[in-house]
């Protein structure tokens, strides 16, 4: 039992509330604030194969076969670093089994569409992000 004298049970207290974040937790960010949220990174090889596939056709420029995709991804969680509105673009990663979008996505953000500055990988639609590296 904790002892409430001393503060050493508000201690005990921090340290069990901390243990329960999940260490890729992300604040959220103020627009004016100049950090950048937390990033993990995932490699090319690592995508899931529907993945690569959607990766390589944004680098063609399609064809894609969503309506949805190549549309303005708006950021409005702020997970992925801030940009100007347009900076963003969403594209489906097919879900094998599922008949409708699914939940996976890429998120590529640059001012040339086929030349992204940056590409980001959600399998949970967009609770979190993993920049896509070589």
């Amino acid at each position: 039992m904790l002892c409430k004298s001393g503060g050493g049970w508000k201690n005990a207290l921090a340290v069990v509330l901390l243990a329960l974040v999940p260490a890729t937790v992300s604040l959220a960010k103020g627009p004016n604030s100049t950090e950048k949220p937390a990033e993990t990174t995932i490699a090319v090889a690592q995508l899931p194969v529907q993945g690569q596939q959607v990766l390589t056709l944004i680098y063609r420029g399609g064809p894609f076969k969503h309506d949805k995709d190549g549309t303005v991804f708006g950021n409005r969680e702020r997970l992925l670093p801030l940009h100007p509105r347009g900076y963003y673009r969403e594209y489906t990663v097919r879900t094998p089994g599922v008949s409708h979008r699914g939940a996976r996505r890429i998120v590529c953000g640059g001012k040339q569409v086929t030349a992204p500055d940056a590409c980001y990988y959600t399998e949970d639609h967009y609770a979190s992000f993993r920049r896509i590296v070589q």
